[in-house]
């Protein structure tokens, strides 16, 4: 039986690439991209550049804290607008790809990130370490940024190979050689186990993914829940039945978040930010056009205490005044007597309308 392969192109280092190739004086420095690029500033970092990264440097870690690790690394701002043109142009870049004669398939998963597979109908795929190669140069080519490659017959098994082919490298895992390559890894080598759901496997005995995978499924649903604790068995033994898809993604929610230079202490001025917020959040609902129908707040308190508020609105709306005020009114919810160092908004979009039939 011939094996479907499925890939994950992941891009290296992406953000901070852009920006080395928009300042190629900075190759093989310690870059650190981050909020408005000043690390006096309360901001975290958006990614690092491998030299930075050797530092102990890494995503979500505020940027005072890397300036600590690498008083020299060079900070810039976070420019969105050019990771979203330079994605694009790699993201069209793989969809003009063929393989075993018919174009291939992508589902786009981020800004840096896809799955591709072989459509139908298709030919001999050949080695696919050779059209792993074929990609890589191929992005490379036409946008100068290096990418990894994972090969996987599944793709949960694809996106994990690609971290042992970086960077700019192929790494092919499948159900042949999961166990030796994955079963004495820690649960958190898994896609979708974070250090929480591994603090609950530990606390079972389980800190493995052989472990996982041989573990009592009747106790993991106890534990985890009837859904999720059988998933996360079908983790551990590199299961996954998903197919790749090129739906385009849509949206559920759209949300804004500012993260206070000093922090705020008078509540008035903390219900106009996220009135302000609110705004803003508004006016991006409004390209996708689809009112909210669900509104959310976070709250974050000196020095990093995070809690969240939501409420359902009684019917579907995008009138920025409704929005706000139900916005402000998740704030009666929360406690008022200590100073806030982050606010953020989200409003929960109704389902996008199906498209009509043809013809």
């Amino acid at each position: 039986m011939t094996t479907q392969w499925v890939l994950h192109v992941d891009l290296d280092q992406f953000i901070a690439a852009v920006e080395i190739q928009r300042h190629p004086e900075l190759e093989g420095r310690p870059v650190v991209v981050g909020g408005r690029g000043d690390p006096t500033e309360r901001g975290v970092v958006a990614t690092a550049s491998y030299a930075a990264r050797e530092f102990g440097v890494g995503s979500g870690m505020p940027l005072r804290i890397a300036a600590r690790k690498i008083p020299d690394a060079v900070f810039l701002p976070v420019d969105k607008e050019a990771y979203d043109a330079a994605s694009a142009q790699v993201m069209g870049t793989l969809r003009a790809l063929t393989w075993g004669g018919v174009p291939v398939v992508v589902e786009v998963l981020g800004w840096d990130e896809a799955f591709l597979a072989p459509g139908p109908g298709h030919g001999d795929l050949g080695d696919p370490f050779a059209f792993a190669a074929g990609i890589r140069d191929a992005v490379h080519d036409a946008t100068g940024l290096h990418c990894s490659v994972g090969i996987g017959d599944n793709k949960l098994r694809a996106k994990i190979a690609t971290d042992f082919g970086k960077p700019r490298g192929a790494w092919q895992l499948t159900e042949s050689t999961w166990f030796e390559v994955m079963g004495a890894r820690p649960t958190t080598a898994l896609w979708g186990i974070g250090a929480k759901t591994a603090k609950k496997l530990a606390a079972l005995g389980i800190d493995t993914v052989a472990q996982l995978a041989a573990a009592d499924p009747h106790q993991l649903a106890e534990t985890l829940g009837p859904t999720m604790g059988p998933w996360y068995r079908r983790l551990g033994r590199g299961v996954d039945s998903n197919p790749v898809d090129a739906t385009p993604w849509v949206p559920r929610a759209h949300g804004r978040e500012t993260t206070f230079q000093v922090d705020l202490e008078d509540w008035d001025l903390v219900v106009e930010e996220v009135r302000s917020l609110t705004g803003r959040v508004v006016e991006d609902i409004d390209a996708e056009g689809r009112p909210a129908m669900r509104v959310g707040i976070k709250v974050r308190y000196r020095p990093f205490i995070t809690v969240t508020r939501s409420l359902t609105l009684p019917a579907a709306t995008n009138d920025p005044a409704v929005l706000a005020q139900a916005a402000v009114s998740l704030l009666d919810r929360v406690e008022r007597d200590r100073p806030v160092r982050l606010l953020g908004v989200r409003l929960e979009m109704v389902d996008p309308s199906p498209a009509p039939p043809a013809g």
